[in-house]
């Protein structure tokens, strides 16, 4: 069911992670979220205010579902700095017709140029291969992405159809359906219904929010993926798990990195120290294990 791993992106591509996370900020959709940082209820809540202060307060949706599927899908196991151009190139050859921008489906049809799942399913898998090379994982991506366009145009007929199904559905349902397609993990599924359904409630988990939230103790040290992601959501407000994911991401990007937490150069260092277990962290000794091997 799941082709998502716990490789972390800068260790998968050898190269640094942007400035921004690509798929939140100002590009992440809907309109700027408003809370109150001194009302929290738990220690979890408090630090995703004090996040959502630091990077961005939006709440999210309003993305195309298969786009957004298809850029998920490109980042597993890679970086924004690789996957992002795979991305671009993708649209730019297959997209929709663009007459203003010069975008066009390498499909002659009419129909498949209306329609980025139509066209992908018709094309050929070497070529897609080839113009998602930059994120890695290229041969196994493409297959993955033609095999979901096929999915949507059997299941669904359009891309349109499938937001529309994203956007309107039972979350647990569209959640179930996306898992049954080869590739996608809970993560990729998690955001479709944030980006794409804008759904409150739903905290994606990659390897950045996976290793903080046990970091921090909000979620259990031995807690899976799915383990994490229930104890966010158990904690944390509905409408704050949309910039709670996103800044957790560049929390982890910038400060809570796997190999050196900004807290070995000192408390002062960390922005969130003061809400933070250090579960795995050794200041004394400055040394780093997973929190699942903490004692």
């Amino acid at each position: 069911m799941s082709e998502e791993s716990d490789v972390d992106p800068v260790d998968a591509s050898g190269a640094d992670e942007p400035a921004v996370n690509i798929s939140g900020g100002e590009g992440g959709g809907g309109p700027e979220a408003t809370f109150d940082p001194g009302a929290a209820d738990t220690r979890a809540e408090r630090i995703v205010d004090r996040l959502g202060a630091l990077y961005w307060q939006k709440t999210y949706g309003g993305q195309d579902a298969f786009t957004c599927l298809v850029r998920t899908i490109l980042s597993q196991n890679t970086s924004d700095v690789a996957s992002q151009p795979a991305h671009d190139a993708l649209i730019e050859r297959y997209g929709p017709d663009d007459a203003s921008s010069g975008r066009g489906a390498a499909s002659t049809d009419s129909n498949a140029a209306a329609d980025l799942a139509t066209a992908l399913a018709e094309a050929d898998r070497d070529a897609i291969a080839e113009t998602i090379s930059s994120a890695g994982l290229y041969n196994q991506k493409s297959r993955m992405i033609q095999e979901a366009a096929e999915w949507i145009r059997s299941e669904f007929d359009t891309a349109a159809d499938f937001d529309a199904y994203v956007k309107a559905s039972d979350p647990g349902t569209v959640r179930e359906e996306l898992l049954s397609v080869h590739g996608v993990g809970p993560k990729t599924a998690d955001c479709v219904l944030l980006f794409a359904g804008g759904r409150e409630g739903v905290f994606p988990v990659d390897t950045h929010v996976h290793r903080i939230g046990r970091r921090l103790g909000i979620a259990p040290a031995d807690a899976d993926h799915e383990g994490v992601r229930e104890a966010l959501e158990t904690a944390i407000p509905g409408a704050k798990c949309g910039f709670g994911h996103t800044a957790m991401i560049q929390f982890g990007r910038e400060y809570c990195t796997a190999r050196k937490p900004a807290c070995l150069d000192g408390p002062e260092a960390c922005p969130l120290a003061d809400q933070c277990d250090r579960i795995g962290v050794d200041l004394v000794e400055e040394t780093v294990v997973d929190p699942a091997d903490a004692d």
